[in-house]
């Protein structure tokens, strides 16, 4: 055994010894005083997982104008696309084709920066979501005109938004996502209780927070936990011996005993990550360095550690800013979107190399799409876009939804070429949670407005994943 390994052991052996409570799972830096850990303590553990399946969302925030991700381009499509669009339109030549059925007669391609999203649809490996938005219900351009709908609160907000697509509940202002609400029903069936099964590489978010649940938080360079905890440093040595004394007290203090016991299982439940990635051995698929490659690049290690780590369902959250493009969008996208476009392609290449292709399901979100017509050298906030989905459960090389005209003055379109949706957030999230081993009666529970968009017993709300896998 290395010596860096009998360190990890003595921490993890001395946080065992001070008789560490089963208490929630959380970062340390979570939340100090967390009374979701006493509450986690009383729920009933079920079943294990005999399986494994994960979802990995990726964020665009700031609102991705993915327009010119997903563009129209067969003739009359293009032409309205060209017209409604006009300076910030992509040139058709330069439009990477998709192969796929027409979807209302229409063709499209993707934008020229993403031919490994092009070759990910095309292999049936990845489908997109066409005009897809929060909604409570369903809404149409007249409707909105007159008021006579629910509508998100907050439309058009970034921070109202933005919590929305990741809490799944547009018609409140939510502290807790779905998938920290998925976390709360099932995390008690993975074999592994120190660590949560929401796994975040950009830090706390709505997404994963739950009642009880809360995120494990990481980052691409396996620095997690407590800083310099368990090294071999003179330093941190001396700290680490006054942060046990502090840890072996027994404390009469309810509160105290509450934010010492998270600690605790915080602290054994990073040891025991660190330990589980040190026997990662390399993958042969390289990745781009930047900050999205290294950070999937550092959950497809977590995920190959899944078994020694005891879990049978995982969520995983990254936060990749930097699309709030009210200017110079053609050249923004030129910069940010091959290194979207990369990740993507070299993620997909290391799960088939660990084998677990059909058991990931990676997806993107933002907070809203962006209005079709320019503002001079950008565009502007707004309502329906478009998503992808990525995995070997996913009816690939598919646009799913409807493909609406993008002619001005349509009958989904408001001023200024903003967009209704109409596929839900409520319905794209359901079928993932559907997909994730989500029982119906606790999906409507999770997400209160998908009964204005889908009936019980008719099958995934959208179609978009195979349920067969």
């Amino acid at each position: 055994m290395s010596p860096k390994k009998k360190t990890i052991q003595s921490r993890r052996t001395f946080l065992k010894n001070t008789g560490c409570a089963a208490l929630a799972s959380t970062t340390i830096l979570s939340s100090l005083i967390n009374m979701k850990a006493i509450a986690s303590a009383t729920l009933d553990k079920k079943e294990e997982f005999s399986d494994y399946k994960a979802l990995v969302c990726i964020l665009l925030a700031g609102g991705a104008d993915s327009h010119n991700m997903l563009i129209p381009r067969g003739g009359f499509e293009y032409n309205e696309y060209l017209t409604t669009r006009s300076n910030l339109a992509i040139p058709q030549s330069q439009i990477l084709p998709l192969t796929h059925p027409p979807v209302n007669g229409k063709l499209f391609g993707v934008h020229p920066e993403m031919p490994q999203t092009q070759s990910l649809f095309n292999s049936g490996k990845l489908a997109w979501i066409s005009n897809v938005g929060t909604l409570i219900e369903p809404i149409t351009k007249a409707q909105y005109e007159s008021n006579s709908a629910l509508t998100p609160l907050g439309l058009f907000s970034h921070s109202d938004q933005i919590k929305h697509w990741q809490t799944g509940r547009p018609g409140d202002r939510s502290s807790h996502g779905w998938a920290g609400r998925m976390a709360d029903l099932i995390q008690s069936q993975n074999a592994n209780s120190n660590l949560s099964m929401n796994i975040s590489l950009s830090g706390n978010n709505f997404f994963q927070s739950g009642e009880n649940a809360t995120e494990f938080c990481i980052n691409g360079s396996r620095d997690f936990g407590l800083s310099g905890y368990g090294t071999d440093n003179n330093y941190h040595a001396i700290r680490d011996e006054a942060i046990n004394e502090i840890l072996e007290r027994d404390y009469v203090d309810i509160y105290k005993k509450t934010y010492i016991n998270t600690m605790k299982k915080s602290l054994e439940g990073s040891l025991e990550m660190e330990e589980a990635l040190a026997s990662v051995e390399d993958f042969n698929t390289q990745f781009s360095n930047t900050d999205l490659s290294n950070q999937l690049k550092m959950i497809a290690k977590v995920i190959a550690t899944r078994e020694e780590l005891g879990f049978g369902r995982q969520t995983f959250f990254i936060n990749l800013g930097g699309w709030d493009h009210h200017d110079e969008i053609l050249e923004s996208q030129q910069e940010k979107l091959p290194i979207l476009d990369s990740a993507l392609g070299e993620f997909m290449s290391v799960l088939e190399e660990l084998g677990v292709e059909n058991d990931v399901t990676t997806f993107t979100i933002s907070d809203f799409g962006r209005t079709l017509t320019s503002n001079g050298d950008g565009s502007d906030h707004a309502w329906g876009g478009n998503a992808m989905v990525m995995g070997g459960a996913v009816n690939g090389g598919e646009i799913f939804g409807d493909c609406p005209s993008l002619e001005l003055g349509s009958d989904l379109m408001l001023p200024r070429g903003v967009l209704i949706p109409t596929t839900s957030a409520s319905e794209y999230f359901a079928e993932l949670a559907a997909w994730f081993g989500v029982s119906q009666g606790d999906i409507f529970e999770i997400f209160p407005d998908l009964e204005n968009f889908y009936s019980p017993g008719s099958g995934y709300p959208i179609g978009f994943m195979d349920p067969n896998v």
